[in-house]
Protein backbone atom coordinates (compact mmCIF):
# COMPACT_ATOMS: atom_id res chain seq x y z
CA UNK A 1 0.00 0.00 0.00
CA UNK A 2 1.41 3.61 -0.89
CA UNK A 3 1.66 6.05 1.57
CA UNK A 4 -0.97 8.07 -0.27
CA UNK A 5 -3.55 5.30 0.50
CA UNK A 6 -2.50 4.75 3.55
CA UNK A 7 -3.32 8.29 4.72
CA UNK A 8 -6.75 8.41 3.11
CA UNK A 9 -7.51 5.26 4.96
CA UNK A 10 -7.20 6.45 8.30
CA UNK A 11 -10.28 7.61 9.96
CA UNK A 12 -10.23 10.47 12.76
CA UNK A 13 -10.87 7.44 15.37
CA UNK A 14 -8.25 5.44 14.13
CA UNK A 15 -6.03 8.77 14.30
CA UNK A 16 -7.14 8.83 18.24
CA UNK A 17 -6.28 5.15 18.60
CA UNK A 18 -2.56 5.84 17.18
CA UNK A 19 -1.96 8.92 19.11
CA UNK A 20 -2.92 7.29 22.20
CA UNK A 21 -0.58 4.17 21.55
CA UNK A 22 2.28 6.23 20.23
CA UNK A 23 1.62 8.62 23.89
CA UNK A 24 1.02 5.56 25.91
CA UNK A 25 2.76 2.50 24.44
CA UNK A 26 -0.17 0.66 24.81
CA UNK A 27 -3.24 0.00 22.42
CA UNK A 28 -6.70 1.52 23.75
CA UNK A 29 -7.59 -1.80 25.24
CA UNK A 30 -4.07 -2.43 27.10
CA UNK A 31 -2.28 -4.34 24.64
CA UNK A 32 1.32 -3.48 25.08
CA UNK A 33 3.31 -2.32 21.81
CA UNK A 34 6.13 -3.26 20.19
CA UNK A 35 8.66 -1.28 19.19
CA UNK A 36 7.97 -1.87 15.92
CA UNK A 37 4.64 -1.15 16.33
CA UNK A 38 5.28 2.19 17.81
CA UNK A 39 7.82 3.40 15.11
CA UNK A 40 5.50 2.74 12.46
CA UNK A 41 2.29 4.23 14.36
CA UNK A 42 4.57 7.22 14.81
CA UNK A 43 5.52 7.40 11.28
CA UNK A 44 1.59 6.56 10.98
CA UNK A 45 0.61 9.49 12.60
CA UNK A 46 3.18 12.08 11.00
CA UNK A 47 1.86 11.17 7.21
CA UNK A 48 -1.61 11.95 8.93
CA UNK A 49 -0.72 15.23 10.31
CA UNK A 50 1.08 16.12 7.63
CA UNK A 51 -1.65 16.25 5.48
CA UNK A 52 -4.48 17.29 7.63
CA UNK A 53 -2.97 18.88 10.77
CA UNK A 54 -4.06 22.95 10.38
CA UNK A 55 -3.86 23.90 14.02
CA UNK A 56 -0.36 22.08 14.70
CA UNK A 57 -0.05 22.07 18.36
CA UNK A 58 3.27 22.63 20.27
CA UNK A 59 5.63 19.93 18.49
CA UNK A 60 3.82 18.80 15.56
CA UNK A 61 3.82 17.95 11.61
CA UNK A 62 1.71 20.58 10.45
CA UNK A 63 -0.09 20.92 6.97
CA UNK A 64 2.19 20.90 4.43
CA UNK A 65 4.91 18.47 6.09
CA UNK A 66 6.56 20.90 7.96
CA UNK A 67 7.14 20.50 11.54
CA UNK A 68 5.82 23.18 13.51
CA UNK A 69 7.03 24.56 16.87
CA UNK A 70 5.26 26.96 19.22
CA UNK A 71 7.43 29.53 21.72
CA UNK A 72 6.42 28.75 25.33
CA UNK A 73 4.76 32.65 25.08
CA UNK A 74 2.62 31.18 22.05
CA UNK A 75 1.00 28.29 24.15
CA UNK A 76 0.65 30.50 27.21
CA UNK A 77 -1.45 32.90 24.97
CA UNK A 78 -3.35 30.13 23.31
CA UNK A 79 -4.42 28.43 26.90
CA UNK A 80 -4.88 32.01 29.19
CA UNK A 81 -8.38 32.92 28.95
CA UNK A 82 -8.85 36.61 29.64
CA UNK A 83 -10.40 35.43 33.38
CA UNK A 84 -7.85 34.02 34.39
CA UNK A 85 -7.56 33.72 38.04
CA UNK A 86 -9.14 30.89 39.66
CA UNK A 87 -9.95 32.39 42.94
CA UNK A 88 -9.03 36.25 44.81
CA UNK A 89 -8.03 36.69 48.04
CA UNK A 90 -8.13 39.99 49.67
CA UNK A 91 -6.56 39.43 53.10
CA UNK A 92 -7.19 42.20 56.04
CA UNK A 93 -3.90 43.40 57.56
Amino acid sequence: MDTERLVDAITPEAYENLTYAVETGRWPDGTQLSQEQRDSCMQALMLYQSKHNVEAQHMTVAAGGEISFKSKTELKKQFQSPDSDIFKVKINE
